[in-house]
């Protein structure tokens, strides 16, 4: 059930941005424990005077491909299996589309699971184990 807010700048291709949200699903499905058929992803490509981030903080270089990923979840996780996320994420994004790994930012915030509807006004998470 994570919600996951993509950005970076934009002009990339239709098959750079699948291959950016395919690595991400297929990371949180081998590590997070989220079913295959649970993606929800937002991509948000912004002008390169949009997207403002320091070049070497806490990492780097940074390059104009740089991307956030800010991912919600309503299970929480221990360190562990962050960490474990973070590392095959930037393997997979590595892999295809060829993000760096000095490129890619990602911000995990929880939630509780009645703050999530996925429709018709429902809490559907309440009845989820």
């Amino acid at each position: 059930m994570p919600f996951a807010r993509i950005t970076l700048i934009e002009g990339k291709s239709p098959e750079y941005l699948k291959a950016v949200s395919d690595s991400l699903h297929q990371a949180m499905v081998e590590t997070f424990n989220v079913p295959a058929d649970d993606r929800f992803q937002a991509i948000h490509q912004l002008r390169p005077n949009e997207l403002i981030f320091d070049r070497n903080y806490l990492g780097g270089p940074r390059s104009d491909d740089f991307i956030i990923f800010a991912i919600t979840i309503g299970k929480p996780r221990d360190t562990a299996t962050k960490k474990a996320f973070y590392e095959r994420l930037v393997e997979r994004l590595a892999d295809a589309p060829g993000v760096r790994p000095e490129d890619v930012m990602i911000i995990i915030s929880a939630s509780a699971r009645e703050e999530w509807s996925f429709s018709n006004g429902g809490m559907q998470m309440l009845g989820v184990a």
